[in-house]
């Protein structure tokens, strides 16, 4: 077996618990339980596989046996392709965009879901809700996540997002769009992940963050 640690989803440090963040707990929950029943399986089969191979496999059983596995082919069905970055491919429907994520930033289906609760509750107005998985059958596994669509909205300013996340009691760290508060490290804050409205309002649309020391 790989050395990698399985973990459960981390807890809130904050107040009542939305509705986006326990539906995303309940699904990291189970999907962590059903990691432990596969990682004791291939134990007694001897069989050696990485922590990222647990996850998908348990991640699509799960899925198909619960009803929200989408198959690769019908992804468009989401609605209408946007840009996508090194992580997402983008899906825009109405007040909705769809972002299918490929793991590469996390390198882990419960780390993202632990990036998602932290965003959810650092960046309330562009929260992250669990909306299915996809993928192709036995192989690459993606999360499905969905987020309100910041209309009319352009790239925010260096200066406007350092004055935004000053005003969330961060401090700005010698990387350029890294910031800290003493509790999460919050980087990657550049103007394609922070958007401004026509009325002028800050929104954190995509960022990396973890808890820690700060660096």
């Amino acid at each position: 077996m790989s050395n990698d640690i399985l973990e459960p989803v981390s807890q809130r440090i904050s107040g009542e618990e939305t509705p986006q963040n326990r539906r995303i707990r309940q699904v990291a929950d189970e999907l962590y339980r059903c990691c432990e029943l596969y990682e004791a399986q291939l134990r007694n089969g001897e069989k050696d596989v990485n922590h990222l191979d647990v996850e998908q496999r348990a991640a699509e059983q799960y899925a198909k046996e619960n009803g929200f596995w989408i198959p690769i082919d019908k992804m468009f069905d989401l609605g209408t392709p946007g840009p996508s970055g090194n992580e997402n491919d983008t899906y825009v429907k109405e007040d909705m965009i769809y972002k299918v994520n490929n793991l590469l930033n996390s390198g882990s289906i419960l780390r993202l879901f632990d990036k998602m609760l932290w965003h959810n509750d650092l960046f309330y107005d562009t929260a992250y809700s669990f909306y299915a998985f996809t993928g192709f059958d036995g192989r690459t596994v993606m999360p499905v996540l969905q987020q309100r669509l910041v209309k009319d909205a352009q790239p925010a300013t260096p200066i406007e997002i350092e004055t935004y996340m000053a005003a969330l009691g961060f401090t700005k760290k010698n990387n350029e769009g890294r910031f800290s508060n003493g509790t999460y490290e919050v980087w990657d804050l550049v103007p394609r992940n922070v958007l401004k409205d026509k009325d002028g309002d800050i929104y954190v649309v995509d960022a990396e963050i973890k808890k820690g020391t700060p660096l």
